[in-house]
């Protein structure tokens, strides 16, 4: 057994989610954990209210394995990385630009720092998009979607992108009043909060879809197999 750690933000689940499916793809392993996790109170400042009510901690995980017919499992998917958000939702202090050093401490400059109205309206525009596209180039649409399961980072960017994608009410899974947003870790648990809900069962359309900070964005189609 052997593992590694991939580092994007919001978007780390689904870009690991298809990292591991090409370990089963080309025969390497039958089996793959992926594992969405974050600590964020770690990095948050509890004195920024712009941040300190959103995060939580939280992680989640999924196991792959070949499908027992073409017509389940991962159908599709889409990745991109915009680096024009890098000022929009980050965190100054550490690595080699800014290693820690009381100075950095002092300024607090190891804790989350966010615009929130720029990064609204990038994640409502971007999310949508890539959504758009991979339903699109499948020929489906927002109606074919039974179960949608979208990075848990605010209420208003998940009805906002549901609605122009014209998704049905009952298909869209929100948790975020529950555990906030976890990261890495809002779409494995938001995966079992459908399942808990019933919905997630065998057979369904699966959407899930992510912005994370830099900024990240990530969508991927699946046909549930349990």
């Amino acid at each position: 057994m052997w593992g590694f750690d991939l580092s994007a933000a919001c978007s780390a689940f689904v870009y690991a989610l298809q990292t591991g499916a090409q370990f089963i793809a080309t025969g390497v392993h039958k089996k793959v954990m992926v594992i969405g996790a974050d600590v964020m109170s770690s990095i948050i400042d509890y004195t920024d209210r712009t941040t300190c009510v959103i995060f939580g901690d939280g992680a989640g995980a999924v196991v792959l394995e070949p499908a027992e017919n073409n017509s389940e499992g991962l159908i599709d998917f889409i990745h991109e990385v915009d680096g024009s958000g890098g000022c929009s939702l980050y965190m100054p202090g550490g690595g080699s630009l800014h290693p820690a050093t009381q100075e950095t401490v002092d300024k607090r400059m190891h804790f989350v720092h966010q615009d929130g109205q720029a990064v609204f309206k990038f994640a409502v525009r971007k999310q949508t998009e890539l959504c758009e596209k991979i339903l699109t180039r499948n020929g489906l649409k927002g109606s074919d979607i039974d179960t949608f399961i979208p990075h848990q980072a605010n209420r208003r960017i998940i009805t906002a992108t549901a609605d122009r994608l014209g998704l049905k009410a009952e298909s869209v899974v929100i948790n975020i009043d529950r555990f906030g947003n976890t990261t890495a870790g809002t779409i494995p648990l938001a995966m079992d909060t459908a399942r808990q809900e019933g919905k997630l069962k065998k057979g369904n359309l699966v959407l899930l879809a992510s912005v994370g900070a830099g900024f990240t964005v990530g969508a991927t189609l699946l046909r549930w197999g349990y």
